[in-house]
């Protein structure tokens, strides 16, 4: 009797290490991804890449981020995989001001037109002299939004200075406009205020305006300014990295931005 409730001991103990391995392998063969965003309409296609992956074994957790610092800190302090919000002048500018920051464009997904806005006139030669002007205070984005002001014909900037251009490049302004410079996210917050703002697509839509129909003017999509995944540095190569770049660039992405946005986010693949 003693020796069958030894087997018995025996087996049950068996038994119990076989299933702590078991969930063990599990537990290793899961495999996950936490991916930074911002809501629109970064976190809005990553929700259309989450059944993909799934069907990879790999599940996609999204992370809501209303700025455009705190993604890039958070990759690069291993908190997120990846992260989807922003364009490369704007990272390697990143990268320039933060020297421990090492991340990398893994794969270009899409454009998102800069536009100019106005709740104050319904034609940009009907701004006054002097009319504010607010536009975002990066000097990726703000360099980007005195771009478009230049071709719009509202002012001139000093040769060669192209998107690293600031407020201080502007060599010619006839009408005299006075500039605001405001965190991009808060942009469009100021149009009952001044008389056009320069808004990021994402943050125009966020407040319920329609790139296509309410700007004045926006970027075609020929801008060199391409949505970015972003990665650290030798993690292009992890075999979920590869999946999700995968799955961002298949029809049911693509269908989904063209569909959705009508022609506000434009597929760069």
């Amino acid at each position: 009797m003693k020796k069958v409730l030894a087997l018995i001991g025996t087996l049950l103990i068996a038994a119990m290490a076989f299933a702590g391995c078991g969930d063990q392998q599990a537990a290793k063969d899961s495999k996950a991804l936490k991916v930074g965003a911002t809501a629109v309409p970064h976190a809005e296609i990553l929700e259309i890449v989450k059944p993909l992956l799934e069907k990879d074994g790999i599940k996609l957790e999204i992370v809501e981020f209303n700025d455009y610092v705190q993604p890039n800190l958070a990759l690069n302090d291993k908190e997120l995989d990846a992260n989807f919000f922003q364009h490369e002048p704007y990272l390697v500018n990143f990268m320039e001001e933060h020297k421990e920051v090492k991340l990398k464009n893994a794969f270009g997904v899409h454009i998102e037109p800069m536009g100019i806005y106005s709740k104050k006139v319904k034609d940009l030669k009907e701004l006054k002299d002097g009319a504010a002007i607010a536009i975002p205070n990066d000097p990726t984005n703000g360099g980007r939004a005195l771009l478009l002001l230049q071709k719009a014909g509202l002012i001139t900037l000093k040769d060669g200075v192209k998107e690293k251009a600031t407020v201080q490049d502007v060599t010619g302004n006839p009408h005299n406009f006075k500039f605001q410079e405001v965190e991009a996210a808060q942009v469009p917050r100021t149009l009952d205020d001044v008389d056009a703002a320069v808004i990021n697509t994402n943050y125009a839509m966020q407040v319920g305006l329609v790139p296509t129909k309410d700007a004045l003017v926006m970027e075609d999509s020929t801008s060199p300014y391409v949505n970015i995944l972003a990665v650290r540095v030798g993690d292009e190569n992890r075999p979920e990295i590869k999946a999700l770049i995968k799955a961002l660039q298949s029809k049911e992405v693509k269908d989904f931005i063209t569909e959705k946005y009508k022609g506000a986010v434009v597929p760069a693949f």
